[in-house]
Order: structure tokens, then C-alpha cells, then sequence
């Protein structure tokens, strides 16, 4: 019983090594001191986590004691996607949208003005208007946290705090063509 238990670990691990699985790992940021600026507390609290837990990188409360500022801001918004025969709405699209850009403290732009954009559609029944908006909620924090998660992904592509002309992480901006690779 304990050899196949064994070889099913074995076997596990050797078949989650073969599709590419990798754990996140340790991230190396060009910035070893970063403030933020402008971010709701629990946005700011989530990116301090995870820039503090996945790196040697220090969140700072002030700016005059960082390498880079990172400024926020956020949107939220609905609009109605579906309606009944009768003209009530049966469905929401919810949108939420972190906007942020990255500086150095000579003023260096490290990352150009870009913003993260989701979406999630929400049924709706006025039965249930209560059990709903907190569904809303919790769909609102799921795409906050899905926003800090790609932020901090894109913070790790900055790789100078004084990068060359022409050298600059570019900005995204949603349903805009990326950028080409670079050669």
C-alpha cells in the first residue's frame, strides 16, 4: 500500500513536470523600495502582499523614500447587457478598470499611463435583488483581485530604473494592438 502510494506521487509529479507547471517563484524587481500612491486600501493592501511576499521588494509609505512610485486609480461600472420580453433586465455586465503608472523618483517614466480592464456578466432577478448585489461585490473583488495579479506581473517587465531611449516598458491599453517584440 505504501509503494503505491508513493509511486502515485512520484508519477503525479513527474506528470505536472512534464505540462510546464512551474510555482511563481521569487520575482527580482528593478525597484527595491516602491510607493503607491492613490490606490483604494484593499488594492494597496493586496499589492503590498504580494510585492512583499514574492520579492525583496519593500513597500513604502512615503515617497521620498522610494525608487518608484506606482499611481492607481480605479473605475467601477455596470451597464445593462440582457433584457425580458417584458423590458426588465435579466443580466449586468460589470466593469471594473485599474488604471496605473509607474515613475521613477527623478521622474524617469518607467511604465507609460496603461490600464487593466474586466468584465463579468451578472443575472439578475429583483426576487433575489439582496442575495444579488452581494454576488456584484464579490464579482467586483474577484476582478480587483485578477488586476493586482496582472499588475504585479507587469511591474516585473520593468528591468532598469533608467532605461535607454526607445528602451521603456510601453503602455497597454485595452482592445489596443500590443506593441512588436522586441528584437
Amino acid at each position: 500500500m505504501i509503494r503505491r502510494s508513493f509511486l502515485a506521487l512520484v508519477c503525479g509529479t513527474a506528470m505536472l513536470a512534464a505540462c510546464g507547471f512551474q510555482l511563481r517563484g521569487q520575482e527580482n524587481y528593478a525597484f527595491k523600495r516602491l510607493a503607491i500612491v492613490g490606490a483604494p486600501p484593499v488594492v494597496a493592501a493586496r499589492l503590498t502582499r504580494m510585492i512583499e511576499g514574492g520579492s525583496d521588494t519593500v513597500v513604502v509609505a512615503s515617497p521620498t523614500n522610494a525608487d518608484a512610485i506606482l499611481t492607481l486609480n480605479e473605475g467601477r461600472g455596470q451597464r445593462q447587457l440582457t433584457l425580458s420580453l417584458a423590458g426588465a433586465i435579466e443580466e449586468y455586465e460589470l466593469d471594473y478598470s485599474l488604471g496605473y503608472t509607474l515613475t521613477g523618483t527623478d521622474g524617469t517614466l518607467l511604465i507609460a499611463p496603461s490600464a487593466i480592464e474586466l468584465n463579468r456578466a451578472l443575472s439578475y432577478n429583483t426576487q433575489y435583488a439582496t442575495a444579488k448585489a452581494t454576488e456584484a461585490d464579490l464579482l467586483y473583488a474577484d476582478m480587483q483581485n485578477d488586476a493586482v495579479d496582472q499588475l504585479t506581473r507587469r511591474l516585473a517587465t520593468v528591468h532598469s530604473l533608467h532605461p535607454a531611449p526607445g528602451h521603456q516598458t510601453p503602455g497597454v491599453a485595452p482592445r489596443a494592438p500590443l506593441p512588436p517584440p522586441p528584437l
